[in-house]
């Protein structure tokens, strides 16, 4: 008995082969390819399901098990849109969620519609291009040829469901990305779609996450060499699969992910507070509500640092490097592209503080660690101040894997830090939800007990120095923006 998970990737498209006791038996990845122009980022929706149908059947060929192949549960990005017609084929290119056609956009409804208004409806405390709400809207005026003939409106992995099964569904944690979609009532949010120009029966019908969404199509089926009883479930967002893999099913654990974008989750208190500031989605289990702050400048900072200051230096010499000069006396704020969480401000930008001729490149890129971990410092504090306990952080993405990193987070949040044995959370979680939608768990959290060990944990090191430089990171940030907006 197989189960395969698919994790309809921004870099990667990927997918992984369990068994019944959620040990990965296979896996295969392939990049994505894009067009880019003048912040359009577009890619054809159609050549994404041919290559995942060929890396699907690959995967099943290399290892035998088309025969024992269960079900196919989905994770994977959210906002990337596909506009398909009457005949169910996209009548353009898919636009990517990282396209910045849109900002105009933003401002448009944030003139409509006040910002405590959205957050109460769409549980976003901010307007931003990556909404497809805001795509839609650029449609409607740059690309009326598009937006009159539009039948329907769908999200990457609603698009996928579709070509897979021939059902228009949408789970309820991917739709909370759309800006179109009341998190509360769970139903699409009214008079936005009315300000869109859009109708409900354009939209995909809703349904609970990590519900099974039908079989697959005799044709798929036989393009994958399967049964025609293989299953498809709709699965979650990417960062809530990762939430499962990681064992985080219940308030108390964050997931850190730590690649080019720090991602945040942790699964909100009862009740939810909803005046926080803190992005909030519907989240994986039926009832519950994620809180999901994301730093755009997290893991981006490390990378463009080593990209243009330690060009021949790879990650672990970094490591060992920076190591030898703890504790910094460089202060780093990470705003390389502005930030999301908690501030969302577009006039944030990067800064060394308190440097000297003494200090090398090692010295600042231990200050860029310092900087993100204090950034997450700042999420978690919010966290923790909405009622939402934070007991311990699991790590993963690309900043797992340097010890130095997970300590230096451990010790500026005061929170441990642990890391799993299995890096691919996503892929894992989405296994773990298709495993158990075919009994052989009795739920997610079963599943977690089963699948989910622990490599290191990294326990906090108190230092009164860390909170006095966590004060001047945050006065820093302040005096930063005000000599931002200065006339």
């Amino acid at each position: 008995m197989y189960f395969l998970a698919v994790d309809l990737g921004t870099t990667n498209l990927k997918a992984a082969l369990y068994d019944e006791r959620l040990c990965c038996v296979g896996a295969k990845s392939v990049p994505v390819e894009y067009d880019r122009s003048d912040g359009f980022v577009e890619f054809d929706a159609r050549a994404y399901v041919d290559t995942l149908i060929s890396l699907i059947a690959g995967l099943l060929n290399s290892h035998q098990a088309a025969g024992s192949l269960v079900n196919i549960t989905l994770t994977g990005q959210a906002e990337s849109l596909v506009v398909l017609g009457s005949s169910g084929a996209p009548l353009m290119n898919a636009v990517s969620w990282m396209d910045e056609r849109s900002k105009d956009e933003c401002a448009e409804i944030e003139n409509r519609f006040s910002a405590a208004e959205c957050y109460a409806r769409s549980g976003q405390p901010a307007a931003l291009p990556t909404w497809p709400a805001t795509k839609i809207l650029w449609l409607k005026k740059h690309r009326p040829d598009v937006f009159q003939k539009a039948a329907h409106y769908v999200l990457l992995k609603d698009y996928i469901v579709y070509a897979l099964t021939g059902r228009l569904l949408a789970d309820c944690s991917i739709a909370t990305f759309t800006y179109y979609f009341d998190i509360y009532r769970k139903q699409y949010w009214p008079e936005m779609l009315d300000f869109l120009g859009v109708r409900e029966d354009q939209l995909p019908a809703l349904c609970e996450p990590c519900s099974n969404a039908g079989a697959l199509l005799p044709e798929v089926a036989a393009r994958l060499g399967v049964s025609g009883n293989v299953l498809v479930n709709i699965g979650t967002l990417d960062h809530f699969a990762g939430m499962i893999g990681t064992g985080n099913v219940r308030p108390g654990t964050l997931s850190l992910s730590t690649g080019t974008v720090l991602g945040l989750s942790t699964m909100a208190g009862d009740p939810v507070k909803r005046d926080t500031g803190i992005p909030m989605h519907y989240g994986f289990l039926p009832g519950t509500y994620v809180m999901l702050p994301t730093a755009e400048s997290g893991g981006a900072s490390l990378e463009w640092f080593q990209r243009n200051f330690l060009p021949n230096a790879g990650f672990r010499q970094i490591d060992e490097q920076a190591a030898l000069r703890r504790p910094a006396d460089v202060l780093f704020l990470p705003y390389i592209v502005g930030t999301n969480a908690p501030e969302f401000d577009l006039d944030a930008c990067g800064m060394f503080y308190g440097l000297r001729s003494k200090h090398d490149a090692f010295d600042l890129a231990l200050a860029v660690m310092e900087g993100v971990a204090h950034l997450l410092k700042k999420n978690c504090d919010r966290i923790l101040a909405s009622g939402t306990p934070i007991e311990r952080i699991i790590a993963t993405g690309g900043g797992a894997k340097s010890a130095l990193w997970c300590q230096l987070q451990a010790d500026i949040t005061g929170i441990p830090v642990s890391i799993p044995v299995e890096k691919e959370a996503a892929c894992l979680g989405a296994a773990m939800i298709g495993a158990t939608s075919a009994g052989v768990y009795a739920d997610v959290s079963e599943a977690a007990n089963t699948a989910v060990r622990l490599e290191a944990t990294f326990v906090p090191q108190a230092d009164e120095q860390n909170e006095r430089k966590h004060r001047q990171f945050v006065a820093l940030y302040e005096a930063m923006i005000n000599a931002q907006r200065m006339p």
